[in-house]
């Protein structure tokens, strides 16, 4: 890969981030559901925007995107206030403005409009000062409303497995993301980099994240929390749940802490919007690998069942919200 035009960390104080890559499969909504309930639960407003057609944040969240009559489709399309179409989630602090079956007729209904790039971003003016965290699950595409959520976004936090073709997935993005910066937001950053379904014990992956490290070369972050591959994440999108209250003892709760600190210093302790949170470094296992346990050295195949992959305690009991 050619080495990247340097991109520089989130400035603001109010923070609008989208979660994005176009290759699919990568954990993109996990990471958006997720990150934002471990930043709820650290006490922060998050507002968590579902721009994807597919829906799955809304419905990980325990929402029926055929009850949902008010959505973002409604606030792109009909001009509906965006406060009007946001709704409080089981956790407390976590709000969710959510998509319908509507949105994905978006892509062919706005070809024609010449505002079409940035219409999320003039409808979250007036709830400039109502989050401190404002993070826009977009499509795996590079399409509409992918550029709706870039061109509405301070930063961009990118998920990506440590596999060879995800490497040339972010090289096509990072040209997006410059396309976005010269023509429509010269303010949008790289936020950071995220490993996600990671195992540090194969040789493939270590590869592939010194690779990407060494791409940056520090100028943007790499996040050192690592996502591992994990059966409760899988497990609580079934059950309306975030990982931190389907299963709070689980690594893959741990692991989205752990991110939402490093999230919390990226994004204010390094602007001197407050002190550090929580101790960073804390949770680091042997080896310097935040969220990620510890393997044995050398090159490890996959796990027969996801039983032999990790042993945890077992999940809450489900809590299903309403719509």
């Amino acid at each position: 890969m050619n080495k990247a035009a340097p991109l520089g960390i989130l400035p603001g104080a109010m923070s609008v981030i989208s979660i994005a890559n176009q290759k699919g499969g990568v954990g993109k909504t996990a990471t958006a559901i997720n990150l934002s309930s471990a930043l709820a639960a650290m006490g922060r407003r998050v507002l968590l925007i579902d721009l994807d057609p597919q829906g799955n944040a809304t419905t990980s969240l325990g929402f029926n995107r055929r009850e949902v009559f008010i959505s973002s489709y409604e606030v792109l399309m009909e001009g509906m206030s965006v406060r009007s179409a946001i709704f409080p989630t089981i956790q407390d602090g976590l709000y969710l403005l959510p998509a319908n079956e509507n949105l994905p007729g978006v892509e062919v209904l706005l070809v024609g409009r010449h505002d079409r790039a940035r219409l999320l971003k003039d409808a979250i003016v007036e709830i400039n000062s109502d989050y401190d965290y404002t993070f826009i699950d977009c499509p795996p595409s590079l399409g509409i409303l992918t550029l709706n959520g870039l061109v509405a976004s301070e930063g961009i936090l990118i998920p990506m497995q440590a596999e060879f073709l995800a490497l040339e997935g972010l090289t096509q993005l990072l040209k997006t993301i410059n396309i976005v910066r010269e023509q429509l937001n010269p303010s949008l950053e790289i936020t950071g980099v995220l490993f996600t379904m990671y195992d540090g014990r194969t040789r493939l992956a270590r590869e592939v994240e010194a690779e990407v490290r060494d791409f940056f070369g520090g100028r943007t972050v790499v996040f050192e929390t690592a996502i591992p591959r994990n059966i409760r994440l899988a497990e609580a999108p079934s059950h309306g749940l975030p990982i931190n209250m389907y299963a709070p003892s689980s690594n893959g709760a741990e692991a989205f802490r752990l991110l939402a600190q490093e999230v919390l210093n990226v994004t204010e302790t390094r602007v001197g919007k407050g002190p550090p949170g929580p101790d960073s470094t804390a949770g680091k296992e042997t080896g310097g690998r935040w969220g990620v346990a510890a393997s044995p050295a050398g090159e490890l195949g996959e796990p027969d069942t996801a039983e032999q992959y990790q042993a945890e305690p077992p999940p809450a009991a489900p809590v299903v919200p309403g719509c």
